[in-house]
């Protein structure tokens, strides 16, 4: 058998630097691109060792794992004995998931049923079926990509997750629960009452207007219009204007709720001092809060124990 040991070699070492940045990318670490490629080199040094030396000790159980613990320092260095197992732990798992996918992809796109000699049906689970080089240089991109772009979607939702509360509004002697995002970058303020501006969504909003009413406002507004303003709300809408990210003047449609209740932890925060805007479609996509909720709400609120 043929072994083109440059090929093999020169497709490992692009195979092991790119398990390496993924490492380096979930860590969120500083390290170098230089220091990356020393480290996809060195990793990459094991296939003339598993050609020429078989029965090396670095082809064993334990071998392997020392050899990767040399990648880690000369890719990341040594600070601490828990960064190196941090590092070590991520570099696996970033190889077992790359790998996985790989094998998952190459059944998804294998057939499972067959035909036999004697025409019998049978069903191939594809373990064992040779992954040819083409398909890792097409596949293994691809599922590199996949994987940094959910776990970057993950680290994001984490973050968004760890701000989403319980809130109840009380509006018109009627109250209706939602979940709301604190936002740091909403900062929005009434210019007349000095009292900070949340946002809530059609869909949450809508519980407390019939229909032909909301249809009326959402005219109002887009035509800015005042006169078509349903008459049971003409004494509780008012305008707030802001600066939009892009510097252009715009409004909300307010009102002002009998009170406002935010599940912060182990605390009710309760608060009447505040205005809510009116936003005339979803906030999210996937609908995972239908409010936005001003930072002064919790710093300014009167605070109860839950």
């Amino acid at each position: 058998m043929t072994i083109y040991l440059d090929a093999v070699w020169t497709l490992n070492f692009f195979l092991d630097m790119m398990l390496l940045m993924l490492t380096q990318a979930l860590a969120r670490d500083s390290t170098r691109k230089r220091r990356i490629i020393i480290g996809a080199f060195i990793a990459s040094l094991l296939v003339p060792i598993t050609i020429y030396f078989p029965d090396s000790f670095f082809n064993s159980v334990i071998g392997k794992l020392l050899y990767s613990v040399i990648i880690i320092l000369c890719t990341f260095g040594f600070f601490s004995i828990y960064r190196i197992m941090k590092m070590l732990l991520l570099f696996y798992f970033t190889t077992f998931a790359i790998g996985g996918g790989l094998i998952a992809l190459h059944f998804l796109l294998q057939s499972p049923l067959g035909v036999s000699t004697n025409g019998i049906l049978t069903f191939n689970s594809g373990y064992g079926d040779s992954i040819s080089w083409i398909f890792v240089v097409i596949g293994f991109p691809l599922v590199w990509l996949f994987t940094k772009g959910r776990m970057d979607k993950h680290v994001v939702d984490k973050i968004r997750y760890d701000q989403i509360y319980p809130v109840t509004i009380q509006l018109k002697n009627r109250s209706y629960s939602t979940t709301g995002y604190i936002d740091s970058g909403n900062q929005l303020i009434d210019p007349l009452t000095k009292n900070p501006v949340i946002i809530c969504d059609e869909l949450f909003l809508k519980q407390w207007f019939t229909e032909a009413d909301w249809n009326l406002l959402k005219t109002a507004h887009k035509e800015l219009d005042l006169e078509k303003i349903p008459k049971k709300w003409e004494n509780s809408i008012q305008i707030v204007p802001y600066r939009g990210v892009q510097g252009g003047n715009n409004f909300l449609f307010a009102i002002r709720p009998d009170q406002l209740i935010v599940y912060y932890g182990e605390q009710k925060i309760i608060t009447r001092k505040l205005v809510i805007g009116i936003q005339f479609e979803a906030l999210t996509k996937d609908r995972s809060y239908h409010c936005l909720l001003q930072p002064q709400i919790i710093t300014k609120a009167v605070v109860h124990s839950a």
